[in-house]
């Protein structure tokens, strides 16, 4: 079966400026955030990608341009299933004001009885995007071969869900699972289980350092980062 590569969006003004942004519209990438999608067609020259799937959101279209302009000849393809979770009420607020909702505790530590306000489960999001990366595979092995590999660039809470999902964890533990904004995760899927291959890998390990972080920022902080996080500065 193929291999999935995970791409994360680059750092978007929402990162940067606090704010949980699911699917409101007309969000794009900073400045960090526009170097780092003109850096991925070399990070990722060696590989022979089959095919590019995204999230119809755009930041995540801005992230594939660079790549899309360096391989005219790959085919994109937008998938609504890998878009951002849906937020509802909790969109476009800030993450400090929404750090003291009673609902912030149970999206941490019990986010599969999770569900935004106006939005949807974390559960449903885990499910439409799992179910967007089976379909994906069955379809790019139908049409590539077993040995293609696929990209899918999408938002940190799906890449997070993704791999909860090919680890075999429950969705309660997917928040101790951290990606930076453009980092490359990989799953290899076979008949009988995935082989998780990378894992947030930015090819910059500058992130390891301390910093001070936000609620909801990153583990330093003891809490997850919810829609992602602005990664490291």
């Amino acid at each position: 079966m193929p291999t999935l590569i995970l791409v994360r969006h680059g750092r978007s003004t929402a990162n940067t400026g606090g704010v949980l942004a699911g699917w409101t519209p007309g969000v794009a990438l900073d400045e960090r955030g526009a170097a780092q999608a003109a850096a991925l067609p070399g990070r990722l020259a060696a590989l022979p990608l089959a095919a590019a799937v995204t999230s119809p959101l755009q930041r995540c279209r801005e992230t594939l341009a660079p790549l899309l302009a360096a391989r005219p000849d790959l085919p994109l393809h937008t998938d609504e299933r890998i878009g951002e979770c849906h937020y509802g009420d909790w969109a476009g607020r800030k993450i400090s004001e929404l750090a003291g909702e009673p609902l912030w505790d149970v999206v941490q530590r019990h986010p599969s009885a999770a569900a935004f306000p106006g939005g949807e489960s974390v559960r449903a999001m885990q499910a439409r995007a799992v179910d967007a990366v089976r379909d994906w595979n069955e379809r790019i092995e139908r049409e590539h071969g077993p040995d293609a590999l696929y990209l899918m660039c999408s938002h940190g809470d799906i890449v997070k869900a993704v791999v909860a999902d090919a680890l075999g964890l429950h969705l309660d533990q997917f928040q101790r699972i951290a990606v930076d904004p453009c980092s490359v995760s990989a799953v290899h899927y076979t008949r009988l289980r995935p082989f998780l291959l990378r894992l947030g890998d930015t090819g910059d390990l500058a992130g390891l350092a301390p910093h001070e972080e936000v609620p909801g920022a990153g583990p330093g902080s003891g809490d997850a980062a919810v829609g992602g996080g602005a990664g490291a500065p």
